[in-house]
């Protein structure tokens, strides 16, 4: 089974918030691929289904997180612990400041780099996992970066985000096919990051 988590914090004040663009990126998954309802589980939101690949389908869960970013392993390690899910198959999707607004960008394993979702991950379950990095963008100091993240996305971000997002969940068989390279590849032929085309760093 493969596991694709999407970081955010719980509740409505939060929806829109630059921090939880990665449980919307799951969310998108979800409604493009016919996934099941939500519904609670492993102290986070659920929904099951499968991603179609040329190699036959691929069981999926998706996971969002309802503990609060910074508490995001300890509902991904309920999920991994009594699915045995080992990290090569766990997913991460999550924001990034460090990268330009409407950058994506995959890794497996590596720091958290200030994360604390990932850091809570890393301690939890293992550093390990995959991630997919959503670029937001930094405020340009360190001490606006909290506020920065727990509010919304303008409506200048919001002409890049929804592509981004639909690109995420038109190439989301990619991922679950393993091919990494193809999958980026695909997401930001699909959405390249305003400004910056297809340039990679």
């Amino acid at each position: 089974m493969l596991l694709i988590v999407g970081l955010g914090n719980p509740g409505g004040k939060y929806v829109a918030n630059r921090h939880n663009v990665g449980a919307m990126a799951v969310e998108a998954i979800a409604q493009d691929h016919g996934f099941s309802p939500w519904r609670e589980k492993f102290q986070g939101l659920v929904s099951e289904g499968v991603l179609q690949t040329p190699a036959g389908p691929v069981k999926t869960l998706l996971l969002r997180p309802q503990t609060y970013y910074n508490e995001s392993g300890r509902s991904v390690g309920a999920a991994t612990t009594f699915y045995k899910i080992p990290p090569e198959d766990i997913v991460v999707f999550h924001d990034e400041i460090d990268l330009a607004p409407g950058k994506f960008r995959f890794k497996t394993g590596g720091g958290h780099g200030g994360n604390n979702g990932m850091r809570s991950i890393s301690s939890h379950v293992s550093p390990d996992v995959r991630r997919c990095r959503i670029g937001i963008g930094h405020p340009g100091d360190k001490n606006r970066v909290s506020g920065y993240v727990l509010s919304d996305f303008s409506k200048a971000e919001e002409q890049w985000l929804g592509p981004l997002l639909d690109a995420i969940a038109r190439a989301a068989p990619l991922l679950a096919a393993g091919e990494h390279d193809a999958f980026q590849t695909k997401v930001t032929h699909l959405a390249p990051a305003p400004g910056n085309g297809e340039a990679r760093d």
